[in-house]
């Protein structure tokens, strides 16, 4: 075998949900090498660099346009030179709203690919037949329209929540996982999840931000729902990439 390809997480949007993506690709690489018939080793991982960086908060940022220092983009791009620098050659983000700003990360490092988790869960679920589908995630990605545009390019429908749920979403972000408070963010995405899929008649959900599978994948009574988790699948992309030359 070749040696895989070196390839970046840049994480830190916050900090749990970036050490449970490097956790998913941890996985994803042991399923792609069992896929190759190839021994799974320590060996055999490819190098992988997690930039876990205090970045400004994506949606406030999207609320409030223009410079100044609650603008994520810097803080971003330093940690994409970074990861440059080590040899990275793929780079996944590890956050749905920080995807807002893909396109300039992509143009100010042109030498490395950037995946963009929209496209990847849009190309995944087309694959499967899905058709339509409701999304849960913050006010910043919903705002930017970042599943809008890749779920409709696949021949996706999307269906978003209310607005009062979506503060229900926010809240269960900021005031649950953010701060470790899981009981109260597995009530608020349980109650809007389970509203959004009932209104429509949905049975596949994107969980369209990093912190809403950390708390709504293990719920019971969810199990007759596709909960669809972006950084699994990102992560799937990301081992991908690594082993393209092995």
């Amino acid at each position: 075998m070749n040696r895989p390809r070196v390839v970046g997480i840049l994480g830190g949007m916050g900090p749990a949900a970036g050490a449970d993506f490097a956790r998913l690709f941890v996985q994803a690489c042991a399923d792609h090498m069992r896929a190759l018939d190839i021994p799974v080793s320590d060996q055999g991982f490819p190098e992988h660099w997690l930039a876990q960086v205090p970045v400004p908060d994506r949606s406030t940022a999207l609320e409030l346009p223009g410079p100044g220092g609650h603008q994520p983009l810097d803080p971003m791009l330093q940690a994409m030179g970074k990861l440059a620098a080590l040899g990275a050659t793929t780079v996944a983000v590890a956050c749905n709203t920080a995807h807002a700003w893909h396109g300039q990360l992509q143009e100010r490092f042109p030498q490395l690919e950037v995946l963009h988790v929209a496209r990847e869960v849009a190309h995944t679920l087309a694959a499967r037949g899905v058709r339509e589908v409701g999304l849960l995630a913050t006010e910043g990605t919903y705002r930017a329209g970042l599943y809008d545009q890749a779920l409709r390019q696949a021949g996706l429908q999307c269906h978003t929540p209310a607005a009062e749920e979506r503060e229900r979403l926010m809240r269960g972000i900021y005031e649950g996982v953010k701060v470790g408070n899981m009981a109260l963010a597995r009530e608020c995405f349980t109650g809007v999840a389970e509203a959004l899929a009932a209104r429509h008649g949905l049975s596949t959900l994107i969980l369209g931000c990093t912190e809403i599978p950390l708390a709504l994948s293990a719920v019971p009574g969810m199990e007759a729902l596709d909960l669809v988790d972006p950084a699994a699948l990102l992560a799937q992309a990301l081992a991908q990439r690594a082993y393209a030359s092995a």
